[in-house]
């Protein structure tokens, strides 16, 4: 007797190369990430403070050794800090503002920034500095 063969089709999804894809998404990700920080490279000073840890979102206004204002990774002149922070607030009010001062900044560029937006109302204003804590000299 001949055995019959019936023509079947198999319904089985192979998923050796979804798993390939995603091991090799997961790779990029993780090589990726850590190297998409908002702001500008500065040399921020040396501090103990601690690390402010929040779910909302931080925006980063930073100050070059030029005195330059970077809001985010973008220049913008003095008297229009007040305004594009104003826009950005009303898209996000429990955003935080970390101020990122080069350790070559005029310390008096980073307070007169401050102060202008604690004078226009910003409360959720901080100082950025580098983590590693200062060594005594």
């Amino acid at each position: 007797m001949r055995k019959r063969r019936t023509n079947q089709i198999k319904a089985e999804v192979n998923l050796t190369p979804l798993i390939d894809i995603m091991t090799s998404l997961l790779a990029i990700f993780m090589i990726t990430a850590p190297l998409m920080t908002t702001g500008i490279p500065l040399n921020l000073p040396k501090g103990d403070g601690k690390t402010i840890s929040s779910p909302e979102k931080t925006l980063d206004i930073s100050i070059d050794e030029k005195g330059n204002i970077f809001v985010a990774e973008q220049k913008i002149k003095q008297k229009d800090l007040v305004k594009k922070i104003t826009a950005i607030v009303k898209e996000n009010p429990k955003i935080q503002m970390m101020i990122s001062g080069d350790r070559k900044a005029d310390y008096g560029d980073v307070i007169e920034v401050m102060a202008l937006l604690r004078s226009a109302g910003f409360t959720q204003v901080g100082l950025k500095t580098d983590s590693a804590v200062m060594k005594e000299k």
